[in-house]
């Protein structure tokens, strides 16, 4: 069916002001901005707040979840830089615009999600914007998604105690990852690189807030 291009219009230029608040942001990368423009985050976000998807903020998307504010998912692809060669985990679905902007800079996307309502949600919502490059699954996102190992990029949408090694292990030679680590409160976001047999984890930007990685390799739910 496709996006509604009477509605596309309505929030174009919304999208071109949140284009403008990014490059403010320190992200100057044309093609990230490009796909910040080509991608209609309202598609992806529950009805209630689909007037809130081009703020440069946190938007909630229910199950106590949020879609991440659109200038850091843009410091994410511009610090991991996928390559159309690049097969990419990422860990939280949410309500899948990220999804949709990594599927337009890499080969492939394996997006997991432990909500399987907001993963049933961002299926709809990929289908709906084209994305054929995507496969969804719903489980434990800390012990990653084996079958299809090893990945180039690993994107974490969720704040971690500590890097999970099940992650560590499934980057390719030669890949990365990036991951909030931290206290449930405030985090920092940690690049981890793997050449060889050799792992480095390097701090990248200030201080950011994710909701919880809940699993088995990090947070469990209701205990910090």
């Amino acid at each position: 069916m496709g996006p509604d291009p009477l509605a596309d219009a309505r929030y174009a230029g919304y999208r071109r002001k949140l284009i403008e608040e990014i490059r403010a942001r320190g992200v100057d990368d044309l093609e990230i901005l490009q796909l910040f423009d080509r991608v209609q985050r309202h598609i992806f976000l529950p009805d209630g707040v689909q007037p809130r998807a081009y703020e440069d903020a946190p938007v909630p998307i229910g199950f106590s979840q949020t879609a991440s504010q659109p200038s850091l998912q843009a410091h994410y692809l511009s610090i991991l830089q996928p390559t159309p060669d690049d097969v990419v985990l990422e860990i939280g679905t949410g309500c899948g615009f990220l999804t949709a902007l990594l599927c337009l800079m890499a080969d492939r996307v394996y997006s997991v999600e432990r909500i399987r309502e907001l993963s049933q949600r961002a299926r709809r919502a990929l289908d709906e914007f084209g994305v054929k490059n995507a496969a969804l699954l719903v489980g434990d996102g800390t012990i990653g998604w084996k079958k299809y190992a090893p990945f180039d990029v690993i994107v974490v949408s969720a704040a971690s105690p500590s890097v999970p090694q099940a992650l560590v292990d499934q980057l390719s030679d030669g890949g990365r990852m990036l991951i909030p680590v931290g206290a449930r409160d405030v985090q920092e976001l940690m690049l981890v690189q793997k050449t060889g047999f050799a792992v480095t984890q390097e701090p990248v930007g200030g201080a950011v807030t994710f909701v919880p990685l809940l699993g088995r390799f990090a947070w469990t739910e209701g205990k910090g």
